[in-house]
């Protein structure tokens, strides 16, 4: 997968690589994301800017750590010929502010949050959704555990972090 990485209002950091590692991870355990027509967007950005975002295309007027617009269907994904040209698999934008306090109240480094986030996004670009009901959600937190797990990153979704 193709990354297109813009940073914004994000202090300085090996923010293009971390998101590389992230998604080689997460295409490890999520095979449909193993795919290198595929293209995604990432921009990194502030508070300011995912609020502006959420307002305006999930009708939320508050700033969140992570919003994911996908462009493909997961049936046309999960069948996605490994020929032929780019697809835009959708975008990503993380929010500074949010990720960084987030991170602090769980004790855990800014870096590790964000790989968590965008492992996050990029299953919501590939269709998965943990809103939909506590068997997706237990399906998409395990994928993420796993990808994380390969960065060696602790499990998120532990009180204490451990891997």
């Amino acid at each position: 997968m193709e990354l297109e990485i813009d940073i914004e209002d994000w202090p300085d950091g090996e923010w293009e690589a971390l998101a590389a590692r992230a998604a080689e991870a997460l295409a490890q355990v999520a095979e449909e994301l193993d795919q290198p027509r595929l293209v995604t967007s990432l921009l990194f950005t502030s508070d300011a800017r995912i609020h502006e975002l959420n307002r305006e295309w999930r009708q939320r007027d508050k700033p969140t750590n992570v919003l994911s617009f996908p462009m493909l269907e997961r049936e046309d994904l999960v069948h996605l010929d490994p020929d032929g040209p780019p697809e835009m698999l959708g975008d990503i934008a993380l929010a500074y502010e949010t990720c960084a306090r987030e991170a602090a109240e769980k004790g855990v480094p800014l870096d590790h949050h964000a790989s968590h986030l965008i492992v996050h996004g990029l299953l919501h670009l590939a269709g998965h959704d943990h809103e939909i009901s506590e068997q997706d959600a237990e399906e998409m937190e395990a994928l993420e555990v796993k990808a994380l797990a390969l960065l060696g990153i602790g499990n998120p979704y532990t009180p204490d972090n451990a891997p």
